[in-house]
């Protein structure tokens, strides 16, 4: 599998990126992360001890559905749906169609990089950084 890099910015900051971006005074490297946290604790709570045990579940058992994933974990299956909509968000599983209406989750990637600033330097509000 692969490892996804992910970094930590607030929201005014990944907006002032994104707008930098789309007006061409940035150009994305291309060992920036592809993911984003606000936070490092909404980083730590998407990969709590409990989510990553429930990605290796996923990926050494492969699930056929959330109910079958619900039965290996003794997770509630809306509490699971929850959680893999917030980690497919972040690029960290897949919803895939399954037979009928189900769905089945796939891992994505195997490591996460992270890449956090331990101290930032803020420019004065008028001065760019």
């Amino acid at each position: 599998m692969t490892t996804l890099k992910v970094g930590i910015a607030d929201y005014e900051e990944m907006k002032a990126r994104t707008m930098r971006i789309a007006r061409g005074e940035e150009k994305p490297a291309p060992g920036d992360p592809k993911v984003w946290f606000t936070s490092t604790e909404s980083f730590a709570q998407i990969l709590s001890s409990g989510n990553r045990e429930l990605l290796r579940v996923i990926d050494e058992q492969s699930p056929g559905s959330l109910e079958e994933l619900s039965r290996m974990t003794g997770r509630s299956k809306p509490s699971l749906s929850r959680t893999l909509k917030t980690m497919a968000n972040y690029g960290l599983v897949r919803m895939e169609p399954g037979e009928g209406q189900k769905v089945v989750p796939k891992v994505l990637h195997d490591r996460v990089a992270l890449e956090l600033p331990l101290i930032e330097r803020r420019a004065a509000k008028g001065n760019a950084l």
